[in-house]
């Protein structure tokens, strides 16, 4: 199978341009493309997964990826899948967030020997002369075709600001400026960035000639890897300082029945033969394919022993003879009881299960809380130091959030 044929059947590609020349660059390794990477915090989260992953995949069949971090564009803000338009960092901002994504990139990419880039379009867009912008690309875009992508619609019922209405024209001219001085001939993207990478392949076709080439891929990412950036507390980070490697198994433990065999594809390394064959299972292997997914994907972000531990705690959980020492756990301390014993109310506050006290008695209230396998429903419940000592107490709010409580 090629390459390109396995991007296909692990459900990769969504659409493309000049399919045939595609296939024959990353087939035979021939492609430098980049993606893009909007620099608004100083973690990736597994939103990025799938372009993670496929820069790794491309990079194994002997092409050269680009990570380009949106240092320029992210002074202005992409409007694509937004309903709101996003504060301008400063530039130091932007700087130290672009170190901690390398740092993080560089467990899935091969950055030395020029085997791989890694640019910041702040070095060439911060540069550009607007009059000389304007005579040299202006020409080759078409207000009335900008205004029928969907990332401009979107936008257009609440008001869309010229600052916005830029963004396509810069991101186009990324791919046109790449082109010219780093070989790039072909960029990677989600779904939501279809317009804007047409108009990078246009504009390089219109200023080069129909012979010059560059071509696009899209990604499922707004359908499929966006969506999985996000739960009910937030992002999950690829940085175990947001979230732990315990945290960041449980997520993917935790996925839908229907999601985990695209994630096994999507996501891991494993054979797709070995994942075809976990297209059988159904009831209780589901959740042996889930902690397979969990595993793998943890051991990549966190390495192998990060992966037995968080393994080791989720099993714990289930009486199945994991370890509990490796889930997470606050330990209190005497000054945390009052007269020997500590509420519900303020054991969740302590270890981080709530943000404050009407939210933790909101989920006492509603049914939310466990302690030891038993739902606390009493908002004046109190856990006496006895409770607490030895192995301590498990804590599950909802039905995915574990946390133990002991006191030393």
């Amino acid at each position: 199978m090629t390459i390109y044929d396995e991007l296909k059947a692990r459900g990769l590609v969504a659409q493309v341009t000049d399919e045939e020349e595609i296939k024959e660059l990353i087939n035979n390794g021939k492609a430098t493309f980049y993606i893009g990477f909007d620099p608004t915090a100083d973690s990736l989260h597994v939103g990025h997964f799938m372009a993670l992953m496929l820069m790794r995949r491309l990079q194994k069949a002997g092409n050269r990826p680009i990570a380009l971090i949106g240092g320029g564009t992210g002074m202005v803000g992409d409007p694509s899948g937004r309903s709101d338009m996003r504060s301008m960092m400063t530039v130091e901002t932007i700087q130290h967030n672009c170190e901690c994504f390398r740092k993080q990139m560089s467990k899935f990419i091969d950055f030395s020997e020029g085997k791989a880039l890694m640019l910041n379009n702040a070095d060439w867009l911060m540069k550009l002369n607007y009059v000389e912008l304007l005579r040299e690309v202006g020409a080759c875009f078409s207000v009335n075709n900008m205004l029928r992508a969907e990332c401009y619609k979107q936008r257009m019922e609440k008001g869309l600001s010229f600052l916005e209405f830029n963004y396509m024209i810069m991101q186009s001219y990324d791919f046109y400026h790449m082109f010219q001085t780093v070989g790039c001939n072909l960029q990677c993207g989600g779904d939501d960035q279809w317009s804007n990478m047409l108009g990078g392949t246009e504009l390089i076709r219109r200023k080069l000639g129909k012979d010059a080439y560059a071509m696009t891929i899209t990604l499922l990412l707004t359908s499929e890897g966006k969506k999985m950036g996000k739960t009910q507390k937030g992002a999950v980070w690829l940085d175990p300082a947001k979230t732990t490697p315990y945290e960041f198994y449980q997520y993917w433990r935790n996925i839908g029945d229907a999601d985990v065999l695209k994630c096994l594809r999507m996501l891991t390394d494993l054979p797709l033969e070995q994942i075809d064959e976990m297209d059988k299972w159904e009831g209780a292997q589901l959740n042996t394919a889930k902690e397979i997914l969990a595993y793998e994907l943890t051991k990549l972000v966190h390495s192998e022993e990060e992966a037995m531990k968080a393994q080791d705690a989720a099993r714990a959980l289930f009486s199945q003879g994991g370890d509990k020492a490796n889930m997470p756990t606050t330990t209190l301390t005497a000054d945390d009881l009052a007269d020997g014993s500590v509420t519900v109310l303020d054991l969740m506050l302590k270890c981080g299960l709530a943000p404050s006290k009407k939210e933790a008695r909101r989920l006492v209230e509603q049914g939310g809380v466990e302690a030891d396998g038993v739902k606390v429903t009493d908002i004046t419940r109190t856990f006496a130091a006895d409770e607490l000592s030895g192995e301590g107490i498990i804590l599950k709010k909802g039905k995915k959030v574990y946390h133990r409580a002991l006191l030393s």
